[in-house]
């Protein structure tokens, strides 16, 4: 076989899987739902409520779930069937979704309805977002893994990018005579309830390999995954890298603000300006798929982790529409690798039994990055003002990734992304035991 079709034949070996298709599409259609409702309720609150603060409280209703049930969430990805959990989980997220459209269509005012509506959305994605990590090794072989999560973030990519410019489209689309009180959020959590149930449909074909644990329900169970984190430096040190810097270097929430009062682009601009970070991150991944990372994934990492925050703080300092969307396209592309290289760790480094509840804290951290991280900015933007909290944000960031490259020795050293490397360098810096 020429050398050309072999390496095509490597960057889609993935796509072999059956089920991995299923789950392919199935992903590509939530997120991008997800996505465009996320865009069509952040502009329907700041329109409401003018307010950083109001803005921020979106992504914290998202995130309490996490706080409260994050441990039991691990728990029950390694205990009950994965893809029935997922399944439930979803039709959940429908059905806010249909009530995010009723209350939208009845005109109401009340904020806090919205808030409660997504603190429903963000527990159904606390349960599922382990469930589904765990689900991925199940899908294909495990010397396709790293390939399989490298096209599970392009195509999170693709959908993180169309989404957004989706619903900034349809949020401005002018229906009239009797259609016109579909004006505005109303059509956009259409389109989101939508997809939402055709992701339904598509996961019901999905048949993985390998069944969950069976353990009791006790603390230590429980807790299993915590302490294994904990006592794993290699994975303690890439989650909570990506927890720190994305929480304080983080500007999507605070998008409506720069597109309504700073670049001045309207509803248009912010599903444009949502969607540049992913537009990046598609084009680092299309990359990753026909050249691999095959060292130094650490020190890659923390470099773009360092990438992340230089460009946040150049989109704070941007009043130009055109220069703001290539530091966006900056701090996706650069996220990207970081994205690949904490997944590949977090399930290579994991035993098959414990991914759940290991998926469960990484959930945890993920959504304390981001979703806390909308509440934080929007605080700080409150306090300090959207440019002021950005461009801190991005310096805190950099800050972070200078220090997480002395504390965590293990993860710049890491190599390979392959589960012997990994062991191996982990139990060089530290020697623990892991956690049964």
């Amino acid at each position: 076989m020429p050398d050309g079709e072999s390496k095509k034949s490597e960057a889609t070996i993935a796509w072999q899987s059956r089920d991995f298709r299923f789950y392919s599409a199935a992903r590509l259609l939530g997120v991008m739902g997800g996505e465009a409702q996320a865009v069509g309720v952040a502009w329907q609150v700041y329109q409401l409520t003018h307010s950083a603060l109001m803005l921020g409280y979106t992504g914290l209703a998202l995130f309490l779930p996490g706080i409260f049930f994050v441990l039991l969430a691990g728990h029950t990805a390694d205990r009950y069937d994965r893809r029935t959990i997922v399944l439930m989980c979803y039709s959940g997220q429908a059905i806010a979704t249909g009530l995010l459209l009723w209350i939208s269509l009845h005109n109401t005012h009340n904020v806090w309805l919205i808030y409660a509506i997504l603190f429903v959305i963000g527990t159904g994605r606390c349960f599922s977002g382990p469930a589904m990590s765990a689900l991925v090794p199940t899908l294909v072989p495990k010397e396709h893994f790293v390939n399989a999560v490298t096209w599970g973030a392009t195509i999170f990519q693709i959908a993180n990018a169309s989404g957004p410019m989706i619903g900034g489209f349809l949020f401005t689309v002018t229906l009239s005579g009797a259609l016109a009180v579909w004006n505005g959020a109303p059509l956009v959590y259409t389109f989101t309830l939508t997809l939402l149930l055709c992701y339904i449909v598509i996961f019901l074909f999905i048949k993985p390999r390998g069944s969950a644990e069976k353990k009791g329900f006790t603390i230590q169970t429980m807790l299993a995954g915590l302490k294994y984190v904990a006592g794993t430096r290699l994975l303690l040190g890439s989650i909570s890298l990506d927890l720190f810097a994305v929480l304080l270097g983080g500007a999507v929430s605070l998008l409506p603000i720069f597109a309504a009062d700073v670049l001045h682009s309207g509803s248009r601009g912010l599903g444009v300006l949502r969607a540049m970070p992913s537009l990046g991150a598609l084009s680092v991944s299309l990359t990753l798929l026909a050249f691999p990372l095959k060292r130094r994934a650490g020190r890659t990492m923390l470099v773009c982790v360092g990438i992340f925050g230089a460009a946040t703080v150049v989109f704070g300092l941007s009043k130009l529409f055109w220069l703001s969307c290539v530091a966006l396209v900056l701090t996706g592309a650069s996220d990207m690798i970081s994205v690949v290289v904490r997944s590949s760790i977090l399930q290579l480094a994991t035993p098959p039994e414990m991914r759940g509840r290991v998926s469960s804290v990484n959930w945890l951290f993920l959504g304390a990055s981001n979703e806390f991280g909308e509440y934080e900015s929007g605080l700080t933007a409150h306090w300090w003002g959207a440019v002021r909290a950005v461009v801190i944000g991005g310096v805190a960031s950099m800050t972070i990734t200078g220090l997480w490259s002395v504390f965590f020795p293990a993860l710049r050293e890491a190599d390979r992304l392959t589960p012997e490397s990994l062991i191996a360098v982990e139990q060089q810096f530290s020697g623990a035991e892991q956690v049964d």
